[in-house]
């Protein structure tokens, strides 16, 4: 029998919208659209770049709960408020996937909140960290 865990972290939004931050189904993990809100303080920074650090924290806070790390993430989904933001937010966030480099999709789509200026949702395998891997270029 599968083995699945959800995890919550207390945050209102997830008993208002009835949904977990992760799901772990196996060796699967679905990490939910993450914001920068700080979870003792609940609090969220102005600055995009300090939201960015915030949701990475928060990611990899719920995937240490349940045994991975942010090396066992495969596929990411960015999503970014304003335009503008893109080249600094992606700067950060390829220093954070710096030799993970998991498939990833970009998208500036208006957020529940203006205050929400950077969101991250991610699928991990635990154990994909240690995995051997096979690195192939189309082009040079």
């Amino acid at each position: 029998m599968t083995n699945i865990i959800k995890l919550k972290t207390g945050s209102q939004y997830e008993e208002m919208g009835s949904y977990s931050r992760l799901v772990a189904v196996g060796d699967w993990i679905f990490v939910s659209n993450t914001a920068g809100r700080n979870p003792q303080t609940k609090l969220i920074a102005e600055d995009v770049l300090e939201q960015t650090h915030q949701v990475f924290a928060n990611i990899e806070a719920a995937l240490n709960a349940v045994g991975a790390s942010l090396g066992d993430v495969v596929c990411s989904r960015v999503f970014i408020q304003d335009p503008k933001d893109v080249p600094a937010v992606m700067t950060l966030i390829g220093e954070k996937f710096r030799g993970i480099d998991p498939a990833s999709t970009v998208t500036c789509p208006p957020l529940g909140s203006t205050v929400y200026k950077v969101e991250l949702e991610v699928t991990a395998h635990r154990g994909a960290s240690k995995a051997q891997v096979e690195h192939v270029r189309l082009s040079q």
